[in-house]
């Protein structure tokens, strides 16, 4: 364990918000930092800050600055429905070195919190997360895993070497998830190659249109889907550019017609309350083009959103 902390570079003490009110207080003063409160932590956020990938898939860099964006705007909102829960945030991953070195750290730390029963928040950072995040997920979590990427794009591209736009098919043909199991929701036509469109139809994935998912209501659609599902341990990758730009300027590659934030929020919850969830991940925030932080506080506030619906569940539990 000792060896996994050294991968940590604790989280800047001017992101923890306090207003020294007692009666206004705010995430930034009860979410606990470093390693000495993990033990006693439901929930640990863990940040992996690197564009790497985005780099080599061509994107715009700046990715490296989302998750010091994500907990600026997080920490400074309430904490109603969060007292009873306790929050750790170790801080972020050491990005040095090439990606798969930086990946190969991420996937250690993600199992080990994953392995001792805590919920795990990640913060990109590119997309590629998602696949020692996942892979994390399997290696430790009960089977069958699923995987659900709320993204416009599917994340199975052919390239070489890996990317922002590979870690769902280096999941697949890895063996780690079972491609029947794989969901991609929330997708724009206009943004995948039909070559993949086919590969993941082929192998049994299961992919949902932003215009029909919004046909049957964004939510709802999800609701009824995670009904079916078989699963035991749900992974959530949440890539802020399936969010339209106006209202998610601030990404790695803007998305003209995306989903609405009022969805892209409905949707965390719903990860929060789903009992089989372990994982929830958000990515692709690039603070370098954002406009008066709108990027940043709407990704803080889909994770607040999916934490209260976390702790809700818990205390329906006990």
């Amino acid at each position: 364990m000792n060896e996994l902390w050294s991968y940590l570079l604790p989280p800047a003490s001017d992101l923890f918000y306090r207003r020294n009110d007692p009666y206004d207080q705010r995430l930034g003063e009860i979410v606990r930092p470093g390693v000495a409160a993990y033990d006693a932590a439901q929930v640990v956020i863990l940040g992996c800050p690197q564009d790497i990938g985005v780099r080599r898939n061509g994107g715009r860099p700046g990715a490296a600055q989302g998750p010091t964006a994500i907990r600026r705007w997080l920490y400074r909102l309430g904490i109603a429905g969060l007292t009873d829960i306790t929050i750790c945030d170790l801080g972020d991953v050491s990005t040095e070195g090439d990606l798969e070195t930086v990946h190969d750290r991420l996937r250690r730390l993600a199992a080990r919190i994953i392995a001792d029963e805590k919920l795990l928040i990640s913060l990109g950072g590119g997309n590629d997360i998602s696949f020692p995040d996942i892979a994390a997920l399997a290696s430790v979590a009960l089977s069958p895993i699923l995987a659900i990427n709320i993204d416009a794009h599917y994340d199975v591209r052919a390239d070489q070497p890996a990317n922002s736009g590979t870690p769902y098919r280096q999941l697949i043909e890895g063996g780690f998830i079972d491609p029947h199991r794989y969901w991609v929701f929330g997708v724009q036509p206009f943004a995948n190659a039909p070559a993949y469109t086919e590969y993941l139809r082929e192998r049994g994935a299961t992919i949902v249109e932003l215009s029909t998912a919004r046909h049957y209501g964004v939510a709802d659609t999800m609701r009824t889907m995670l009904a079916t599902s078989d699963a035991a341990s749900i992974g959530w990758g949440f890539d802020v550019d399936v969010v339209q730009a106006a209202e998610a300027p601030g990404v790695s590659a803007p998305n003209p017609l995306g989903m609405h934030g009022d969805e892209l929020v409905a949707l965390a919850a719903l990860a929060g309350a789903e009992p089989r969830t372990r994982l929830i991940e958000f990515s692709e925030l690039n603070p370098q083009y954002d406009l008066d932080d709108r990027t940043a506080r709407l990704a803080a506030v889909a994770i607040w959103h999916a934490l209260v619906a976390f702790a809700a569940h818990r205390r329906s539990r006990s």
